[in-house]
C-alpha cells in the first residue's frame, strides 16, 4: 500500500517530503549517523525512491540546506529591511528541521561546515548593510553585524525547540515583535550616543 500510494505523489511533492524526512532524520542523527534508509524510512518509502531523487546522502543533505537558503534569497527584499524578520520567522517555521540544520548542526559536519561558514558570512554582511547607518566604528559594525545574525537566528532556533503552538497566529506576531523589539535594542546599545 505505501509504495503504491508513493508511486502517486507527484515528483514535486514526493522531492519535498523528502527533503523534509531527510531534515528530520539529520537532525536527529547527524550526517554520519543518518543512512538513506532512514531517511527513506521517515518518508515512509523505500530506498529506491530516495536514490530517484538523489544521487547521494551528500547531495540530499546539501540540498536540504540549500531549501532553506533559497528560500530566504527569494523572499528576504534587501530594500525592505523592516520585513527580514517576519520572514525569516515564516521560513522557519515551514521548514524547522532544515532551519536549525542550516544554522546549529552543518557548521559541526566536516563535509558542510564551510557551506555552514559562508552562510553565517552573507548573513552578516546582509545585516551590516542594514545597520551600518545606525553604527559607525567599523570594529562593532563587523562585530555587531555577526552578532545580531545569531541573536535572530539562535533565538528562532530557541522558540522552535519550546514553542508548542507555532500556528497560533497571535503568538506568532507576539514572537516576531519580540525578536524585533530585541535586535532594534542591540542595534541601540551598539550606536554611538547623540
Amino acid at each position: 500500500m505505501a509504495a503504491e500510494t508513493a508511486r502517486r505523489m507527484p515528483w514535486a511533492d514526493r522531492h519535498d517530503q523528502l527533503l523534509r524526512a531527510a531534515a528530520s532524520a539529520f537532525r536527529e542523527g547527524g550526517f554520519a549517523g543518518t543512512s538513506m534508509e532512514a531517511v527513506a524510512d521517515r518518508a515512509g518509502v523505500t530506498r529506491l525512491i530516495v536514490y530517484r531523487h538523489f544521487e547521494s546522502k551528500e547531495s540530499l543533505y546539501r540540498e536540504v540546506l540549500q531549501s532553506v537558503t533559497s528560500e530566504l534569497r527569494e523572499r528576504i527584499e534587501p530594500d525592505q529591511p523592516a520585513e527580514v524578520i517576519p520572514v525569516l520567522v515564516d521560513i522557519a517555521r515551514e521548514q524547522p528541521d532544515a532551519f536549525r540544520l542550516l544554522w546549529r548542526h552543518a557548521r559541526h559536519e566536516p563535509e558542510f561546515a564551510a557551506d555552514a561558514e559562508l552562510f553565517r558570512l552573507v548573513a552578516a554582511e546582509f545585516a551590516q548593510s542594514i545597520i551600518e547607518r545606525y553604527i559607525v566604528d567599523p570594529s562593532t559594525l563587523r562585530w555587531g553585524s555577526a552578532t545580531l545574525v545569531a541573536y535572530l537566528h539562535d533565538g528562532i532556533c530557541n522558540w522552535l525547540d519550546l514553542e508548542e503552538h507555532h500556528d497560533d497566529a497571535h503568538r506568532h506576531e507576539a514572537f516576531v515583535e519580540r525578536l524585533r523589539a530585541g535586535a532594534r535594542a542591540l542595534v541601540v546599545a551598539w550606536a554611538p550616543a547623540t
